[in-house]
């Protein structure tokens, strides 16, 4: 089944690119290719709309980890978008190779990969042991951008 088809089957709809906070420009690619690579930039939780969804702050004090949890979730099907918008097809994926989640933490909060897991359940669910399996880090920081909740960055493998 294609993914596509999968995300329908879940009740799950991409978004569009992200909509910056007004006065901010980003001038960076969300996702570059490289070769049979696709190199994915942090993204964060996203709205339908394109919007920064909240809620918003450090996981352990604003958000518990279920919060956290979903943020990642969302986070995933923002990184999903770019990749569909970036390579046309996201059955073109031969593998995740490498995800580095960062959770924006309040002090002593040290349960980053289960809030992390909430990508990594996503991406399993939808292309399955073999090409959904990737390397994690899942790392508490003390601000994120716009006070996201979590942000996520990785590396996909391209079928040529």
């Amino acid at each position: 089944m294609k993914i596509e088809e999968r995300l329908h089957a879940m009740g799950l709809s991409l978004p569009p690119a992200v909509t910056p906070p007004p006065g901010v420009l980003l001038p960076f690619q969300f996702v570059r290719i490289v070769g049979n690579r696709a190199i994915i930039s942090g993204h964060g939780p996203q709205n339908p709309d394109g919007s920064l969804a909240t809620p918003l702050g450090k996981v352990g004090k604003d958000l518990s980890v279920e919060q956290g949890y979903a943020a990642a979730r969302l986070t995933a099907l923002s990184i999903l978008g770019s990749l569909q918008r970036a390579i046309g097809d996201l059955d073109r994926i031969s593998a995740w190779v490498k995800i580095l989640g960062m959770v924006n933490s309040a002090p002593g909060f040290n349960q980053q990969p289960s809030v992390i897991n909430g990508f990594s359940d996503l991406i399993n669910e939808l292309y399955g042991p073999e090409i959904g399996a990737h390397a994690r880090s899942a790392v508490g920081l003390y601000e994120l951008p716009f006070n996201i909740p979590v942000e996520i960055e990785g590396e996909v493998e391209l079928k040529n």
